[in-house]
Order: structure tokens, then sequence, then C-alpha cells
């Protein structure tokens, strides 16, 4: 975590978001401080003017696929061999076909040209990597993965107030907060193996100290080090203690051993069991939440969610009769929008206020949204300079393409 803290305060080699095993969670916001929070982001995300190298999220994806796989089979030999597992795992365990459709629905919806063409940050950690990206990565952070769409549409909303994100940006929303949702549960599934694994180490040397199953007890045992190269994982330390409170004396030697080290440090083993116990109750929640949101992420309407949240959808709908066409006409006249913002120096907001200012020129006639946007008379509408017979007219209007 300093690492990020140090790169976004020097900028010169800004360290990647997976820099950190840490779960993405920060402060819970209430809806109104989460709306502050988009209008605080967007005014400190700048968008870089030119192409920036960074590790594609497709990449990071694969990863994370490869650590649940792992994870969820690691699960499910402890279950097989009769073992106790936490809430957290049997959450993953049970919804496992859950993450493999959404690991699927993200590689279906992000090919690599698409997410070449998504605005990139300029500044940060997230430099390099698509603005959209830090947008859903703030969101589920100050959200603890919890997915309302309500809320969603509030932040995205306010964040618009500074930033219009472009059609590309918006379509890709649930894409990024499902790569942004599988990092975190990534993150979870990793510690729920490496405390697992820490406790059984912890048995281990229990059992020897204690002369389990008949055997005599071996209190002079070292107690090692954490496998992470620190003097304890917290995990391994939790479950030793607990093994040894109220045990045979001959065993506190080791337990007394224990705290002066952990005192040495700075720490009490009622410290670290505490810490522990409420770092796997928010563990058991976070999994949770991710579930039911990937759940909510594909029941949701999206063209609808879209719709609701596009700037250029709202331009058009209060200067001409977008609202009344059907969903792939609108799609035509958005996609039009899009080619003609890439291809000139005008944003498509502006490409969307010039075609709209441009059918204000005509007096409207009497027609229907229904009619095809050549027959004459259909100057009044926007579509006609956008995809029409007015196409030619306009790309010299906006100066497509641009004069270098």
């Amino acid at each position: 975590m300093n690492k990020i803290l140090s790169a976004w305060q020097s900028l010169r080699r800004p360290a990647a978001p997976w820099d950190t095993d840490e779960i993405i969670r920060a402060e819970l916001f209430s809806i109104e401080r989460l709306e502050e929070h988009a209008t605080s982001l967007a005014q400190a995300q700048p968008v870089a003017a030119q192409r920036l190298s960074r590790s594609s999220l497709v990449t990071r994806l694969r990863d994370n696929e490869a650590a649940l796989l792992a994870a969820y089979r690691d699960i499910a030999a402890t279950v097989a061999s009769g073992q106790v597992i936490t809430p957290a795992a049997e959450w993953l365990l049970d919804n496992y076909h859950v993450v493999e459709e959404q690991i699927r629905e993200i590689r279906q919806d992000l090919p690599p040209s698409y997410y070449r063409m998504l605005p990139k940050l300029a500044e940060g950690p997230l430099r390099g990597y698509p603005r959209v990206f830090g947008l859903a990565w703030a969101f589920v952070a100050h959200t603890d993965s919890r997915f309302d769409p309500a809320a969603l549409r509030r932040f995205v909303t306010a964040y618009q107030r500074v930033q219009p994100l472009t059609i590309g940006e918006l379509w890709a929303v649930a894409i990024t907060l499902r790569i942004v949702l599988i990092e975190n549960l990534g993150r979870a599934a990793s510690r729920i193996v490496s405390s697992r694994s820490a406790r059984q180490e912890a048995d281990a040397v229990a059992d020897r100290l204690l002369g389990v199953g008949g055997a005599p007890g071996e209190p002079d045992i070292p107690l090692g080090r954490g496998r992470d190269g620190r003097e304890f994982q917290p995990a391994f330390v939790v479950q030793l203690v607990q093994r040894l409170r109220d045990q045979d004396p001959r065993v506190t030697p080791a337990l007394r051993w224990l705290e002066e080290r952990l005192s040495s440090q700075g720490q009490t083993s009622e410290q670290l069991v505490r810490e522990e116990h409420q770092k796997q109750g928010a563990a058991n929640v976070t999994v949770r939440n991710i579930i039911t949101s990937m759940r909510l992420l594909s029941d949701l309407d999206w063209p609808e969610f879209f719709e609701n949240v596009s700037l250029v959808d709202e331009a058009l709908r209060a200067g001409s009769d977008f609202a009344a066409m059907d969903f792939a006409s609108r799609n035509l006249y958005r996609s039009a929008i899009e080619q003609l913002a890439r291809g000139s120096w005008l944003s498509e907001l502006e490409i969307t206020q010039v075609a709209l200012r441009a059918a204000e020129v005509f007096e409207r006639p009497e027609t229907t949204a229904a009619e095809s946007v050549d027959t004459p008379g259909r100057e009044s509408d926007p579509g006609y300079h956008l995809i029409g017979g007015g196409l030619a007219a306009f790309k010299a209007l906006i100066e497509y393409p641009p004069r270098s």
C-alpha cells in the first residue's frame, strides 16, 4: 500500500493496482458521500493524450482465473477430508459456477481492440489503464463489493458532471465492474487458502507440543517462522494461541516465548486474535457481497442503464424525437457519433450538439420518428446529418477528418 501511495505522489513509476494483495475495501460510503467521491475522483483523473503502455486487464483476468480455480480445488479437497471451512470459503465453493460465468462474459465482451479504444488515465497508480476501470475500482472499494444499480447510476452521473464519459466507456461499466469483482474475489480466495494453510501448520506444531495421539509432548520444539517471510502469520498465531491456552503447564514456556516475540513487535496475542477474527468476519461479508453482486450484474438491464446515464442520449432526447425511436435506431445514431468523434477534434457530446444545431436550422415538418432520415424534409432530425443525406455536409462542417 505504501508503494501505491508513493507512486501516486511521484508519478514516476506508478505501481500497478495489483502490487498488493490487500482486499479491495475502503471506507464504506453513504450514497451522498459516494456522489461526492465521484466528483472528486473525476477532478483527479486526467485522461492521457497519447497511448500509454500497461499490462492488459485480460492478462490479469487469466491470472485470477487460475488462482480462483486453485482455491476452489483446495477448498473442495478440504471439505472432502472432513475439515471445517469458513463461510467465505463455503460461498466460493457453492458459487464457483457463477464465477466461471462472469469470466466467460468478460472474455466475450472485452476484445483487445475494444479495450485499446477506451480513454486511459494519465496519472496515479492506475496510469495507463482505462478511466472507467478506475471508476469501477472506486465504486467497488467504497461499497465493499455490494452492487446497487441505483447507487451506481448516481455515482456515474456525479462523475459525469465533471468528466463526461464516452459511449464506449458507459457500455464498458458492466465489464469493468466484473473485472474488479473477480480481482477482489481472487485476493479473498488467496487469503482463504493461505490462512487455512497457516492454521494447519499451527495445529501440527500444537500437536507436537501437546503430544496428541499418544505421542510424547515436545515442549522445546522451535515454533518456526511464517511462510510469508515475517515472523508469524496472524492466522498461525491465532490458531496456536487458541490450541495452547488452558493446556498442560509444560507447554506454557512455548506460549510465553510466543508472547515475548509478539511483544517485541509491538503486538499481543489478544490483539492478533481480535484482529484476525475481525478480518475473517469482514472477508465473509465481502465474498458474500461479491457473489451476490455478480448475480445482480447478470440480471440488470444494461441497455436501460446505459440510456439512463448517457449524456449523448440525454441531449438527443431533449432536442429531437430520439426517445420515440426503437433501440436499434437509437444505436445507429450513437454509433455514428462515436465514429465521427474518433475521427475529429470534437468530443461525442460536442458532435451531438452540432448535429442538433444543424437540425434546428430547418423548420420542423409534420413527420414521424419512423420515417427514414433520407425522407425529404427530414433535415430537422439530427439523424439526417449523422447517418442520412446530410452526412457529407456535416463532415465538412466538423472538419472530418481534421486538417493536419
